[in-house]
């Protein structure tokens, strides 16, 4: 073999190498370049997966802190309302109290109607104490939400003011628990009564002369 033709074989050789060496290169590149995409596409859905159990978690976490304050809630209720039929007997009992001080006694009861107030005191101071409150009446406007009228009576008073009260209503930490039962006033006047202002103007007439009969 000549000289030129080794030199060209030696040449050839390595332009083959470098050729090589190029495309092993550029093979390693692109089998890095496809496993960062895959790494990025699995961080990626990781950091969902990450953000998807987040949300779900800090809703379960809403979700039992609302469930806790219901249930917390409900249980009060329960138990303020829990002894709500003894509460009823007692204030039949206290509404007998007040009848019995409403009437008329002797000099020689005074003693008994202190006992009597005393009890009722302290029957009413206990169910003050569980929340119970007796619904105002006397004189109020007729309230449906509070009021149940048993009748329509004349009286002195407007028409839908409560004339009279039949059996006291209570309320239990805010809540009805019984309604009043009462007379309210149809407008009318009672007869054999006679208009108050109207006798001023007839007795002012007669006074000064005005009137004729």
């Amino acid at each position: 073999m000549s000289e030129t033709s080794k030199k060209d074989t030696e040449f050839n050789q390595e332009n083959i190498n470098e050729e090589t060496t190029d495309s092993e290169f550029e093979e390693v590149e692109v089998i890095e370049t496809s496993i960062e995409s895959e790494l990025q596409d699995k961080i990626d859905q990781l950091e969902r997966e990450k953000a998807e159990f987040k949300d779900k978690w800090l809703r379960s976490a809403a979700e039992f802190e609302n469930f806790r304050r219901r249930s917390t809630a409900e249980k009060s209720t329960w138990i303020k309302n829990a002894n709500q039929r003894l509460v009823l007997e007692l204030c039949d009992v206290l509404d007998n109290f007040e009848r019995a001080l409403a009437g008329e006694h002797s000099d020689g009861d005074k003693n008994y109607q202190k006992g009597i107030e005393l009890i009722y005191k302290q029957i009413s101071n206990i169910l003050t104490r569980e929340g119970v409150e007796k619904i105002e009446t006397d004189k109020q406007d007729f309230n449906p939400e509070y009021h149940e009228a048993l009748a329509h009576i004349p009286s002195e008073l407007k028409e839908n003011k409560i004339a009279a009260t039949i059996q006291n209503g209570y309320l239990m930490n805010g809540k009805l628990i019984r309604a009043a039962r009462v007379a309210v006033s149809n407008g009318e006047k009672p007869e054999g009564t006679t208009d108050k202002k109207a006798d001023k103007k007839k007795k002012k007439k007669i006074e000064t002369g005005g009137y004729d009969g």
